[in-house]
């Protein structure tokens, strides 16, 4: 089953409000971007959300938007194998240690798995850690359906 990446705060509130219960101002780029994500049940590249946004933004802009809204915890960047980066709605800040990311290996989806909390680990005497990513890959529900689970990508 597929969950939506975003925060149940953010299930039914339009983009502004979004940006105004963060005292951020609104921009035109800003609110793409959360509506982009908010159409989305599955997190997304920068270039999907580009492809989905209303206006035409450039690279800069995009940028210091994206950096703004990660930093104020209204999305999350999540990375996969280094090189990968797809973004969705929601706070894992140093408050909600966040939840589970789940990768699928053929249609290179990434979905959060929110009811899949993250666990805090016990570590050794002297670590201490800030957040943990947790990204398990394999086969999603739809490739299995399509009979993909077996076939090498």
């Amino acid at each position: 089953m597929q969950h939506r990446c975003i925060c149940h705060t953010f299930a039914f509130v339009k983009a502004a409000e979004i940006l105004g219960d963060h005292n951020l101002k609104r921009t035109s780029c800003r609110e793409d971007i959360i509506k982009a994500i908010m159409g989305s049940d599955v997190a997304l590249s920068t270039d999907e959300i580009r492809k989905r946004m209303a206006g035409d933004y450039d690279r800069t802009t995009l940028y210091r938007s994206f950096k703004t809204l990660e930093s104020s915890h209204i999305l999350h960047k999540i990375v996969v194998d280094g090189q990968t980066v797809k973004y969705a709605l929601g706070d894992t800040g140093p408050e909600n240690p966040g939840h589970v990311h789940f990768y699928c290996n053929k249609c290179h989806t990434v979905i959060c798995l929110e009811d899949v909390p993250n666990l805090k680990y016990d570590l050794p005497d002297g670590f201490s850690y800030n957040e943990t990513d947790v990204l398990i890959k394999g086969i999603c529900p739809r490739c299995r359906e399509k009979g993909e689970d077996d076939a090498e990508n």
